[in-house]
C-alpha cells in the first residue's frame, strides 16, 4: 500500500496540502503562546532527530552527491525550510488563516511564472485555464459565496510576510528539478539540517532578546505535531510528487488548502459546512482535473 501511495502523485499531494492546511490553523492558534522563530526552529530540529536514524544509511551512500551539490542544497534549505515556515508563523501573528490560505493559493501562478523565468518552460493554455478555474473555487470559499465579502477583505503587514513565504516556496518548488540524484530521505535530512542550522542564530536572538519559549504540554504537543505532519510527511510527499509530475502540475493542488481549512474548522472548531464550500470544492476539483490532462 505504501508503494502504491509513493507512485500516486494525486494522493501524495492531497496528503501534503491537508497537513499544510492544518499547519496554518495550528500556527494561528498558538501565535500568542509560542514565538514564531522558536516554533519554526524546534519544528525542524525535532524533524531532523526523527528522520536522521532512517536516513543515515542513505546519507553515507549519498555523501559524494551531497558534497558536490552543497550550494544548491543550502539554497533549497533556505527557501523551503528555513524561510518558508518562519515567515508564515511571523505573518500569522497579525493576519487571519483565511488571508493566509488565500495568499498561499497564489503559489501555483508563482510557480508557473518562476518556471518560465528560470527555465523558459512554456505553459499550455489548458493549464492556465485549470489554474484560473481552481483559483475561482478558492475565491468562492474565501468569500463565503459573497462578492461583497471578497471585496471587503482587508490586508495587514502579516499578509506581506506570508506572501514573501509563498514566493520562497514557489522558487523551492521550481528548483527541485535541479535536485541531485539521491535517496528521498537523504535529501530531506540534508535540507532539514541546513534549514535548522540557519535558524539557530535567529532563534537564540529571539530567545534572549525578544521572548523565550516556555515549554509546557501544549507547546510540546504542537511542536511534535508540526515536526511530523506539516514537516517530514508533507515534504516527502510534495518532493516525490514534483519528481513524478513536475512543479507546475503539483502546485495546482495547493488550491485544496482553503477547502481543507474549512473542513478542519468544521471538525475541530464546530463550524458548519455551507453550500459555497461545495461550490468551491467543485471548481477546485475541475481545475485539478484539467491540469491532470495537460502534458508534463
Amino acid at each position: 500500500m505504501l508503494n502504491r501511495l509513493w507512485q500516486s502523485p494525486a494522493l501524495l499531494l492531497v496528503l501534503a496540502t491537508l497537513f499544510w492546511s492544518s499547519n496554518f490553523v495550528v500556527g494561528r492558534a498558538v501565535n500568542a503562546v509560542i514565538p514564531p522563530v522558536a516554533l519554526s526552529f524546534w519544528r525542524w530540529a525535532l524533524a531532523l532527530v526523527l528522520v536522521i536514524g532512517f536516513a543515515w544509511p542513505h546519507l553515507r551512500r549519498d555523501l559524494p552527491a551531497l558534497k558536490g551539490n552543497l550550494p544548491l542544497l543550502m539554497l533549497l534549505s533556505a527557501l523551503g525550510v528555513g524561510s518558508f515556515s518562519t515567515l508564515v508563523y511571523i505573518g500569522l501573528r497579525t493576519t487571519t488563516v483565511i488571508n493566509g490560505v488565500l495568499l498561499q493559493s497564489t503559489m501555483p501562478l508563482l510557480i508557473l511564472l518562476a518556471s518560465f523565468l528560470l527555465f523558459r518552460e512554456r505553459v499550455p493554455w489548458l493549464q492556465l485555464t485549470a489554474v484560473a478555474v481552481s483559483l475561482a473555487g478558492v475565491g468562492v470559499i474565501v468569500a463565503r459565496g459573497s462578492l461583497e465579502t471578497l471585496l471587503g477583505l482587508s490586508f495587514s503587514p502579516g499578509d506581506g510576510w506570508i506572501f514573501l513565504a509563498v514566493c520562497c516556496y514557489a522558487l523551492y518548488s521550481v528548483l527541485l528539478r535541479r535536485r541531485p540524484p539521491m535517496h528521498p530521505l537523504s535529501f530531506v535530512a540534508a535540507t532539514v539540517a541546513g534549514g535548522a542550522a540557519m535558524l539557530l542564530p535567529l532563534y537564540l536572538w529571539e530567545h534572549f532578546a525578544v521572548r523565550a519559549l516556555r515549554p509546557d504540554p501544549v507547546t510540546l504537543a504542537v511542536i511534535a505535531y508540526v515536526a511530523v505532519f506539516p514537516s517530514l510527511l508533507s515534504y516527502l510527499c510534495f518532493n516525490r510528487a514534483v519528481e513524478l509530475i513536475g512543479a507546475n502540475r503539483s502546485g495546482q493542488y495547493l488550491h485544496l488548502m482553503p477547502l481543507f481549512g474549512s473542513l478542519l474548522a468544521a471538525l475541530f472548531l464546530g463550524e458548519s459546512l455551507q453550500a459555497y464550500h461545495l461550490g468551491g470544492a467543485a471548481l477546485i476539483g475541475a481545475g485539478i482535473g484539467l491540469a491532470g490532462i495537460t502534458k508534463r
